[in-house]
C-alpha cells in the first residue's frame, strides 16, 4: 500500500499491524510457558493464549465488519518486545527470576495491545463504526484483565519469591 490518505485507511492499517501482532504472541506464548517454573504462571500463559486465539478471531470479524480481507502487516514493536523476552529466556537462570522477567515482557506486550486496542476503538467510535468499536472494546477489557491478573500475580507470588534470591545472593 501508498500513504495512507484517509482515515478508514489509517484504521485498516492498525488492524493489519496488531493482526500481526496477535499471531505473533500465539507463537511466543508457548515458549513463555515452557520456560516458566511457577505452575499459575504457566496456567496464565496458556489461558492468555486461548484468549489469543479468541482475539485473532474477533478481528477476522472486525476485517469483515469493515468489508476487508484480513491481512497481517509486520508489527515491528510486538517483534522488538517478543525478541527481548526471547532474550531474557537465554540470559536469566530458570526460576523465581526468570518467571519475574518473563511476568515483566508479557506485561510490554499487554501495554502495547491495550494502546493498540484503545487507538482503534477510538478511531472506530469516531468513524461512527459501532459494531467494530463494541468487538475491539470486549478485546481491550481483556487485554486489561490479563494485564491486572499478572499484576497480581507478581506481587502476590512470584516477585516475593525472586527477591528471596537476591537476598540470599547478596549478603
Amino acid at each position: 500500500m501508498g500513504k495512507v490518505s484517509s482515515f478508514d485507511e489509517l484504521c485498516i492499517e492498525g488492524l493489519k499491524d496488531i493482526y500481526d501482532a496477535e499471531h505473533q504472541i500465539t507463537q511466543a506464548l508457548p515458549k513463555m510457558a515452557e520456560a516458566a517454573t511457577s505452575a499459575k504462571l504457566k496456567d496464565a500463559f496458556n489461558a492468555h493464549l486461548k484468549q489469543t486465539q479468541e482475539h485473532i478471531t474477533r478481528l477476522e470479524k472486525v476485517f469483515s465488519l469493515m468489508g476487508e480481507t484480513p491481512e497481517r502487516k509486520a508489527c515491528v514493536a510486538a517483534k522488538g518486545l517478543i525478541a527481548e523476552g526471547s532474550e531474557n529466556i537465554r540470559e536469566i537462570t530458570r526460576g523465581p527470576l526468570l518467571d519475574a522477567v518473563l511476568i515483566e515482557s508479557a506485561q510490554k506486550v499487554e501495554h502495547y495491545e491495550i494502546a493498540s486496542y484503545g487507538t482503534l476503538r477510538t478511531f472506530a467510535t469516531q468513524a461512527s463504526k459501532t459494531d467494530v468499536a463494541k468487538l475491539l472494546s470486549e478485546t481491550l477489557q481483556e487485554e486489561e484483565d490479563t494485564d491486572r491478573a499478572l499484576t497480581a500475580l507478581a506481587e502476590a507470588v512470584i516477585n516475593p519469591k525472586a527477591a528471596q534470591i537476591a537476598e540470599v545472593g547478596h549478603p
